[in-house]
């Protein structure tokens, strides 16, 4: 497809179904986490090899034309005021000398979706239709009536629902359009169905590609815009989005599922819970803020989760368990699905109640279904020690937050470790020099050959480093660890207060592996400054806990042998998760993690040449 190609954003309507966020921001200009719906469609467009950009204007025009203007297409885009409103056809009537050049591609401003356009426009222009329509299967919108060849045969009428061989497809809000087709929209106001069904009755052919099954969602009321919002957050593995220039965070209550756009102020304590706070909106003192769309002087109710559902997905990492939040004796509580009831679902109910036992804060066991491989856990809400992270915090709270999971590290490596022969499943479990080994196993397979592409020279002397590596790592003392002890797994209740997920991991292993995994942790950078602090604050409790005492030289070696494990496995997972599991949001982790590395190779002073050299 060498052949460039218009684009032309209809982005002139008053958005009265999303009204009233639409009285106050136009729906070209509604943010999804910082970006305008109109900058996603023409992110979207850029790949294409474009000869232009036409966008219309009327609602609001003048902050449509000043966000134009300012973008990064400006040089390329041009602009078409409308002084009443033209409709879906005469849109593009209006903008004829523009388009008339040659083929044109036409997408909704307020479409979201991951349709592939190139293959559209590749479709079109191999089939010789003088329209061709994306479409797809969704039965809410569909209106209208395809053949087995894909043409356009018709509009489903109300009350006819007998088509024979037709099929029922919804129109995305996305076409492409040769010339030919203007000559059928009338000068002024007028529908581009209209033009369509013109064109048919000429004798032309209006096609049509099916993407059934690809993310598709339009802004057009309250409750698609916060699905479409919620579905993004979590595409991009988060539960909070704060915009860099939101302020007074740090003082609120953050539940899951939390937006806060351009220039939100919160003016005190507050909670936060299952809501999008539009630009330029206040939050007063004492406010709670759940399950709403909030904008300047008004909100509006979506819900529990901006979807409607009574069961809805939680958690967004790299496990293939499934989490469900869902209602049960009038409280919500975790559904947690197993693909089978074996070691691992078995092991969840077992360290569970070893850990309860000894009152460690992890969810509490509510339920087990055996048969359905399923089990239900306390709540403990969806705000991540790094979700709470993202919001500006004074290192005086940071370092607090740090100290309370470090107690929870603490009670692992002494209190639970001198315990744990009362749990068969995790004395059972070392992590050994096998594991060591695994991980940069993983490592090389996962990152450097599997995600890289990179080749290794003197493979044979790496090999021996991890050997070496591992079986150093292999030779701490060990305990109780978590072995995931980072700001993902790490849930900040009520209170300020953490509590451990994903703890099914734990085995016997340097306790260094731990502290490694959430000081030196690619998710959340903290200050050396600080890390430092909370090291000396680990150690002297550490020290003080243990029988004996504890060599505090041999514990700072066995920390930068974790480090360096730790983070080649996280590499792993990354390469893992991003190119297997198609989780690709895990890809902005790998420069931090990448960064780490370096830091600990230096650290070692050249004990590790090889690596060294790959890194």
């Amino acid at each position: 497809m060498n052949e460039g190609i218009r684009i032309f954003i209809p982005a002139a309507g008053r958005g009265e179904r999303l009204r009233p966020i639409t009285d106050h921001i136009p729906k070209p200009l509604v943010p999804l986490l910082g970006k305008p719906a109109i900058q996603l469609v023409m992110e979207a467009v850029a790949p294409l090899r474009i000869d232009g950009m036409g966008v219309n204007l009327h609602h609001k025009r003048e902050a449509v034309q000043a966000w134009v203007q300012s973008s990064a297409f400006a040089s390329v885009t041009q602009l078409f005021p409308e002084e009443q409103l033209l409709g879906t056809g005469g849109a593009l009537k209006n903008a004829e000398p523009f388009l008339k050049a040659g083929d044109f591609l036409v997408h909704n401003a307020d479409v979201i979706s991951d349709i592939d356009l190139a293959i559209l426009i590749e479709h079109h222009r191999r089939s010789g239709n003088i329209a061709t329509l994306a479409v797809h299967d969704y039965a809410e919108f569909n209106s209208l009536l395809v053949d087995e060849e894909g043409a356009l045969a018709g509009l489903v009428k109300k009350g006819k629902e007998r088509t024979g061989s037709l099929k029922k497809r919804a129109f995305t809000g996305i076409a492409v359009y040769s010339p030919g087709l203007l000559d059928f929209i009338p000068e002024g106001v007028s529908h581009i169905v209209d033009a369509w069904q013109r064109a048919v009755r000429e004798g032309y052919r209006i096609g049509t590609v099916d993407f059934s099954g690809c993310e598709w969602t339009d802004i057009g009321t309250p409750g698609r815009y916060a699905a479409a919002v919620f579905s993004r957050l979590r595409k991009e593995g988060e539960s909070v989005y704060i915009h860099p220039s939101a302020t007074g965070c740090e003082s609120a209550g953050l539940g899951g599922n939390v937006v806060l756009e351009e220039g939100a102020c919160i003016k005190g304590p507050a909670a936060l819970g299952n809501c999008i706070v539009l630009p330029g909106s206040v939050i007063e003192e004492g406010e709670r803020v759940e399950g709403c769309i909030k904008g300047p002087g008004f909100r509006v109710d979506i819900g529990t989760d901006g979807e409607g559902n009574g069961k809805h997905a939680i958690g967004s990492g790299g496990s293939d368990r499934r989490f469900y939040r869902i209602s049960r004796g009038g409280r919500m509580v975790v559904l947690v699905e197993y693909e089978e009831a074996g070691s691992d679902y078995r092991r969840h109910i077992e360290y569970t109640r070893f850990l309860e036992s000894h009152h460690v804060p992890v969810p509490a066991l509510v339920s087990t279904e055996e048969e359905s491989a399923s089990l239900t856990v306390e709540d403990l809400g969806d705000l991540s020690l790094y979700s709470w992270m993202q919001c500006r915090r004074s290192s005086e709270d940071v370092e607090a937050m740090y100290r309370r999971v470090l107690d929870i590290a603490l009670q692992l490596h002494h209190e639970v470790s001198q315990k744990v022969d009362e749990c068969p499943a995790i004395s059972g479990m070392v992590f050994d020099y096998a594991h060591f080994r695994w991980e940069t196993s993983y490592f090389m397979e996962r990152f450097v050959r599997g995600l890289l592409g990179v080749a290794v020279s003197g493979e044979a002397e790496l090999e021996d480093e991890f050997e070496r590596l591992a079986r150093e790592s292999d030779s701490f003392a060990k305990t109780v660890i978590h072995r995931d002890f980072q700001a993902q797994n790490i849930m900040v209740t009520e209170g300020g207060r953490p509590g451990l997920i994903d703890f099914q991991g734990a085995r016997l292993g340097p306790a260094a592996y731990d502290i490694a995994s959430l000081l030196w942790d690619p998710y959340v950078r903290l200050e050396d400054e600080l890390r430092d602090g909370l090291l000396d604050y680990y150690m002297q409790k550490s020290i003080a806990m243990a029988p004996g005492g504890q060599d505090g030289e041999d514990f700072r070696r066995a920390l930068i042998c974790c480090r360096l494990q730790r983070h080649m496995q996280a590499l792993g997972a990354y390469g893992f998760l991003s190119g297997v599991k198609g989780k690709r949001y895990f890809l902005k982790h790998v420069p931090e993690a990448v960064r780490l590395l370096r830091e600990d190779i230096e650290e070692t002073g050249g004990e590790f040449p090889v690596l060294d050299a790959l890194a």
